[in-house]
């Protein structure tokens, strides 16, 4: 099993961001853990079905967050979290392939690996297990309680953009152990993550999300918040 679970987007701004989300996509917060401010962050977390969507804030410039908004010149698309029901397995995978382990990840009924951004680009990909596997203790531990889903039910894709995009789906496919279809696509057991060309100048990089609309008359409807462009199919 490999499923989409976490999408990350980054911000300059938390509280602007998250005003802009939160009414564009009739979400809440469910949880803000302490823990990332080791990492220099602030963030919030929104669940869309039993999904999440995360945005972290630099506190600082001199952190990778920081580092990202300088090069990507504003707000974007920063990680993907996939959910595995073996991660041991995934980590003997990786051992085989030029993908470096850089981070591993564990709280009490989770744990996971961050690869390193250089190896495989676009994104940080963790790649992670949860016991049980429909909870998410990096969400909190009553996450489900606070989904809505006026607008979205669900999240079912994720676009990467590439000034090299079959160089960068090769890269993922190494890094998830999924092939990559002819349209240039990696079929995760309940998602799709597509590769395009960049159009916008910006380089690599996670540039959309598809929600799963609610309201059918809503299918097409994009929405452009935190530096990703959010369609409602």
């Amino acid at each position: 099993m490999i499923r989409l679970r976490q999408l990350v987007t980054v911000a300059s701004d938390l509280r602007s961001t998250e005003r802009a989300i939160t009414a564009a996509l009739d979400v809440e917060v469910c949880y803000r853990d302490p823990g990332v401010g080791r990492f220099g962050l602030r963030h919030g977390l929104y669940p869309i079905g039993d999904r999440l969507l995360e945005v972290v804030v630099p506190k600082h410039d001199d952190t990778a967050a920081g580092r990202f908004l300088a090069r990507r010149g504003g707000d974007g698309g920063y990680m993907v979290i996939v959910q595995v029901d073996d991660l041991d397995a995934h980590r003997t995978r990786l051992a085989d392939t030029d993908i470096r382990v850089v981070f591993d990840a564990s709280a009490p009924g989770i744990r996971g690996i961050h690869l390193h951004p250089a190896d495989v680009g676009g994104a940080i990909v963790s790649i992670d297990q949860a016991e049980p596997p429909e909870s998410w203790a990096w969400a909190g531990p009553d996450f489900a309680y606070h989904a809505r889903s006026s607008v979205a039910a669900d999240m079912v894709g994720a676009e990467l953009q590439s000034d090299n995009p079959d160089a960068l789906a090769m890269r993922w496919s190494a890094a998830l152990g999924l092939p990559v279809t002819p349209n240039r696509t990696i079929e995760l057991d309940d998602a799709t993550i597509r590769f395009t060309a960049s159009s916008d100048g910006r380089g690599d990089g996670l540039a959309a999300i598809d929600l799963a609309a609610v309201d059918r008359n809503r299918v097409g409807e994009t929405l452009e918040l935190s530096g990703v462009r959010f369609t409602l199919v």
